[in-house]
């Protein structure tokens, strides 16, 4: 997060730099007013940048690894529209929740605890952490048979993009981690 807010920093600083130096009209005061305009953008970006990237710490941290599907609504609009790394679509925030539940029917103790990247530009945000877990329950596969679980522990990275809404909540968001890592860790090979 200091960097991001650094590289804030550093372009009011050039912008500032930019606008005393050149300005044309010979208005200073329609030269100050414009840069007060164009500092007080960039800060209200970078002050909405910096909570969307708090609600996606509690979103991963709180709300997915402890399963309060009901807070969902705090970071995710009713009708998101959620893109997986399997390159299936989903829409609406009932389904994921679904499909967010089922990750821990035999890894009841998925997590995500860390977000050692983040970062945002506009209405988008990006996180990376790592996603971890054990295989200790029967993993349906959808035609009424299991595999049965190897107790194998789970550690993959994990990033999620997100589109936000003006009420703080996402619109869009796409997931992205290895499915083949993934598999690979909780099957021990």
């Amino acid at each position: 997060m200091k960097k991001f807010v650094c590289q804030n920093l550093v372009a009011l600083i050039c912008l500032a730099a930019a606008v005393s130096l050149t300005a044309c009209t010979g208005n200073k005061k329609n030269d100050r007013d414009e840069l007060v305009k164009q500092i007080q953008a960039l800060t209200a970006s970078k002050d909405t940048i910096a909570k969307n990237l708090q609600t996606f710490d509690t979103l991963d941290y709180t709300v997915f690894s402890n399963r309060e599907w009901t807070r969902l609504h705090e970071s995710h609009a009713k009708d998101i529209i959620v893109h997986f790394p399997d390159g299936h679509i989903e829409k609406g925030i009932e389904q994921h929740i679904k499909t967010l539940d089922a990750m821990f029917v035999y890894a009841p103790d998925t997590r995500i605890k860390e977000h050692p990247i983040k970062i945002g530009s506009g209405n988008m945000t990006a996180v990376m952490g790592w996603m971890e877990g054990t295989f200790t329950k029967p993993m349906p596969t959808g035609d009424g048979k299991f595999i049965q679980p190897t107790g194998k522990k789970f550690r993959i990275p994990m990033a999620t993009i997100g589109i936000w809404k003006s009420d703080g909540t996402m619109s869009e968001e796409y997931l992205f981690w290895d499915n083949k890592t993934y598999m690979d860790q909780i099957m021990g090979k």
